[in-house]
């Protein structure tokens, strides 16, 4: 019983392994993905320059929405009603603050 389990083990690990190893393509991790706690229909991104961040949401729903940049460590930027396919965004200097994503207010 001992050497079937091992053997299933190893077998998984090699699956497994090559599974997460595939040539020539680029895993994008979703820890690393801003969202905040506005509707997946939101989408939202950030702009790092030289002295600035700017954080974006775009609302891609299909009614108006209240929404707020989100940044951590500081001042969340201000409640905006936004129509399907507009825009809002607010900069912040560049720093310890990250960018949330986009919550609804």
């Amino acid at each position: 019983m001992r050497t079937a389990l091992g053997t299933l083990t190893a077998a998984g690990l090699v699956l497994t392994s090559s599974l997460l190893a595939i040539p020539g393509q680029a895993v994008a991790s979703t820890a690393a993905i801003p969202a905040g706690n506005a509707p997946s229909c939101v989408t939202v991104w950030e702009h790092t320059g030289r002295i600035t961040k700017t954080g974006y949401a775009r609302n891609d729903c299909p009614h108006t929405l209240n929404l707020k940049i989100v940044w951590a460590r500081g001042t969340d930027g201000p409640c905006r009603t936004v129509r399907p396919g507009q825009s809002i965004s607010t900069q912040v200097p560049r720093g310890v603050r990250s960018f949330d994503g986009a919550d609804l207010c």
